[in-house]
Order: structure tokens, then C-alpha cells, then sequence
């Protein structure tokens, strides 16, 4: 069987799942790549892709302006909250 025919058995909304699995950060690569502005928007953008065959724009849109968001450098990863409560349990 031809990966056309393969894929051809697999739904939309299968594909754009597998592809959100794929470029999600896990969290053994979360300190690695929470920077990383390709991979987050990556990340963001094939979430979105999962929302519009869902026929869900407004939720899609959050997700993409996110992306661009990454590649346009207007936002970034916020600090680690349990390296932030670290500096907290040792300023008490």
C-alpha cells in the first residue's frame, strides 16, 4: 500500500492530531525548548490546525496569533513556576 493510500485512510482531524503530538514540547524537553521560538510556534500553529477542522475559528485564532507572536519576538516563555517558588521557599 502506497503512504498515499495510507494516509488517505486516516481522517483530517487524525492527521492534524498526529502533527500537534509530533511538534508538542514534552516535558522531558520543556526546559530545552520553552525558548525556542520555531518550536513553539510550531507547536501553536499545528494546535491550531486541530481547532479549524473542528470548525472552532475563534479558538483556532488564539492558537495562531500565539505562533505569530513566537516568530515576531512580542512574546516569550514566561520563568519556570517551580524555579520561581524555589527562590520563594529560600528568601523565607
Amino acid at each position: 500500500m502506497s503512504q498515499t493510500s495510507q494516509l488517505n485512510e486516516i481522517s483530517t482531524l487524525e492527521l492534524a492530531q498526529a502533527l500537534m503530538e509530533r511538534l508538542s514540547i514534552s516535558p522531558d524537553d520543556w526546559h530545552r525548548l520553552k525558548s525556542n521560538r520555531n518550536s513553539r510556534a510550531s507547536e501553536q500553529a499545528a494546535a491550531a490546525m486541530v481547532f479549524l477542522v473542528k470548525n472552532e475559528p475563534q479558538e483556532a485564532q488564539a492558537r495562531l496569533q500565539q505562533a505569530v507572536g513566537w516568530l515576531d519576538k512580542s512574546i516569550s516563555a514566561p520563568p519556570c513556576p517551580t524555579h520561581g517558588h524555589q527562590r520563594e521557599e529560600i528568601k523565607e
